[in-house]
């Protein structure tokens, strides 16, 4: 285990050193939700008129922080794709450092990077006018991490399984849209078809957006927040350890 923390400490540092040189990536990976922010937020408040437009950025900013967890991980494995074609990845995995870091290192990378852009979303929203409960931002940006490490280990996982980024593309888009309409990030899922509200409550990231509403709110006792942060921390165990132990099998 120490040689674990150790050898993910040393490619945590690496990677987190890569991303510095190219910052431009991760802001590329914040520009549609602020787009939403900025664009759809205040459309969203004139339409429901009698609502201050900062208690509907408090609805709204929980489904665009998800959103930035869900797809700004996913797409994450296409890096390793290419490491595994050339042989980086391989020559790593029978290296004498331990596998799990391999991708330990990467996925908590991945989450450094989302708290930040977490916060740069946070920040446009104060500045539009939005005042959350503070200790309920903060659990709601854990909440955002843990569903990140979700999507970046089953990123991983997809890419160590299917080494083809044209069947990981078609995989991703085939479960992502469904599931992202199905979170009521944009219009919340009451006004949906009851099919669609039905359908919905087996959606993990749909609880994800309703926990973060209470949480923003300041109801940190809503029964949602229990439920989203149990769900997403069995689901990012899950996929993690696909990860790792696929990884492993690389090594052979």
């Amino acid at each position: 285990m120490p040689n674990v923390l150790k050898h993910t400490a040393l490619f945590l540092g690496y990677e987190l050193r890569n991303s510095a040189r190219n910052p431009v990536w991760p802001l590329f990976g914040i520009l549609q939700p602020l787009l939403y922010m900025l664009m759809f937020a205040p459309l969203l408040a004139r339409l429901t008129p009698g609502v201050p437009e900062a208690e509907t950025l408090k609805q709204f900013t929980p489904g665009m922080m998800i959103m930035i967890a869900l797809f700004g991980s996913l797409f994450v494995g296409f890096g390793m794709i290419m490491e595994i074609r050339t042989g980086v990845l391989e020559r790593l995995a029978v290296s004498p450092v331990s596998r799990p870091a391999i991708v330990l290192g990467r996925t908590v990378r991945d989450m450094i990077i989302l708290v930040v852009q977490a916060l740069l979303i946070v920040v446009l929203g104060l500045v539009m006018g939005m005042r959350p409960s503070l200790p309920g931002l903060a659990l709601f940006i854990g909440l955002m991490a843990v569903t990140g490490l979700f999507a970046s280990g089953l990123s991983y996982g997809l890419a160590l399984a299917l080494r083809d980024e044209n069947g990981m593309s078609q995989i991703m888009q085939l479960f992502a849209l469904p599931l992202i309409l199905l979170t009521g990030i944009l219009l919340p899922i009451s006004l949906a078809p009851q099919w669609m509200q039905v359908i919905a409550k087996f959606n993990p990231l749909y609880h994800a957006v309703e926990a973060g509403r209470a949480l923003f709110d300041g109801r940190l006792s809503d029964g949602s927040v229990p439920l989203s942060f149990g769900l997403m921390a069995v689901l990012a165990l899950v996929t993690v350890w696909w990860s790792v132990t696929s990884m492993r099998r690389l090594a052979g």
